[in-house]
Formats: structure tokens, C-alpha cells, sequence
């Protein structure tokens, strides 16, 4: 696996419910992004602060190359600051915000973030995996537009 994008959860609710689903017209173009590159892609959401903790774990210990990171509702978790201060593995921090109605970012000593994609609704996604195939030297896939 090459790419793995982890969603955290839209609220923290009792009892824990995953984000909603990324419109499929957005999934579709990102699984064909990844293919023209040569790329594998995984979507992991996580309804949980723990689930979210323990999916980027995983991801450091598999054979990912790089993570897409929407924290959701986990953005100012310490426990997330901290494993991301120690896990060598590079991400790129993704919010499905809009403009003029940004998200809460993440610290900027938060790891090895490679960039920071937003304000592009569902597309931000679309960004940030055409960043993430840039800095795996996937540049030929082509020019990509996030539907502005």
C-alpha cells in the first residue's frame, strides 16, 4: 500500500460515529489519480480520538509511504500532537473546509508534515493527494484542478 488517507471524526459524540462519506465523484477521482500513478490508495475513517491514534500506527509500522491526514474533530488533541511529533512517517494534513470557513490546523511542529491542503471543500482531498504523488516523484501523472 502506498497512500493511506485517515479521516478523523467530523464531532467527538457519544456513541463515537465515523465523518461522512467523501462524495463519491471525489473518491472515484482519486482512485484513478492514484492508478495513473502507480499508486495503491486505502481510506480509513475513524470514529474515534483512539481509533484515529491507532489507524496512524498502524500506517507507521505497514508499508506506507505517505499518509493523507484529515484530524477532524481531533485537531487539538495533545495524544495526536505528540504521535505525530514522534512518527517519522510524512503526512499531508487535509481539511474538507470551504473558504472563509477554515478548520482548526494542527500545530506547525507537528512532524513531518509535507504540506497543509484546505479550503476547497471535498476537492481539498484531490489536492492533497496530487502534493502527496508530487513528493513521490509521481509528477507525470499530470496537472490537476480541485474544481475552484
Amino acid at each position: 500500500m502506498s497512500i493511506v488517507i485517515v479521516r478523523g471524526p467530523d464531532h467527538l459524540t457519544t456513541p463515537p460515529a465515523p465523518p461522512e462519506s467523501l462524495p463519491s465523484p471525489v473518491m472515484h477521482g482519486l482512485a484513478e489519480l492514484a492508478c495513473c500513478a502507480g499508486k495503491a490508495i486505502a481510506l480509513r475513517s475513524c470514529a474515534s480520538e483512539r481509533e484515529l491514534l491507532q489507524t496512524l500506527s498502524l500506517c507507521q509500522r505497514s508499508q506506507v509511504e505517505l499518509v493523507l491526514l484529515d484530524p477532524g474533530a481531533c485537531g487539538a488533541s495533545p495524544r495526536l500532537h505528540d504521535l505525530l511529533a514522534r512518527q517519522p512517517l510524512p503526512y499531508i494534513e487535509v481539511h474538507d473546509d470551504l473558504p472563509g470557513q477554515p478548520e482548526a490546523c494542527l500545530p506547525d511542529s507537528g512532524g513531518r508534515r509535507i504540506a497543509r491542503a484546505q479550503g476547497y471543500g471535498a476537492h481539498s482531498y484531490t489536492l492533497a493527494l496530487s502534493l502527496a504523488l508530487e513528493h513521490l516523484g509521481c509528477s507525470e501523472v499530470g496537472h490537476v484542478h480541485v474544481g475552484t
